[in-house]
Formats: structure tokens, sequence, C-alpha cells
């Protein structure tokens, strides 16, 4: 019973952190709210050939208005599931 209590705890504990730490990655990168930061790794990345619904178009758009609620609840699913595993 202790097994199950600590992977549920790591689990939950990594489902929180990966949506804790989106916004703080993404910025860091350089996918601020109001747009790419020049001179950025994101700046870097970024071409002509962006495309809607590309890894970088999804990224700018979280950086930018954050996450939806629906993508918080798939990110702490995962990431619980994916941290109970682990343990």
């Amino acid at each position: 019973m202790a097994a199950v209590a600590a992977m549920a705890g790591v689990g939950a504990f990594a489902g929180l952190g990966a949506v804790a730490a989106t916004p703080l990655v993404l910025g860091a990168v350089g996918f601020t709210a109001a747009g790419v930061a020049a001179g950025s790794l994101a700046a870097s990345m970024q071409g002509s050939a962006v495309v809607s619904g590309s890894l970088f178009a999804v990224a700018q758009s979280a950086g930018a208005a954050g996450l939806s609620a629906t993508t918080q609840y798939g990110m702490v699913t995962i990431g619980s599931l994916l941290g109970a595993l682990i343990v």
C-alpha cells in the first residue's frame, strides 16, 4: 500500500511540475508574451517557413497566451502516469 501511495505522490508531483515548468522553459528559450525574443534560441529556430501547427508555432502560442486548461490537464495526466511508472 505504501508503494502505491509513493507512486501516486511522485506521479502527481511530476505532472504538476511539468505544467509549472513549461512557462519558465518557454520564456528561457525566447518564447515570450511579446513574441520571439531577439537573439534567443527561439529566434535562431525561427525561419520564413514556419507553418501553422508546427512545434515552433505551438511553442510561440503557448509562450504568448499560456497553456489552455485542456493542455494543462493533459500534461498533468501524462506527467503523472510517467512519474508513477518511474517509481
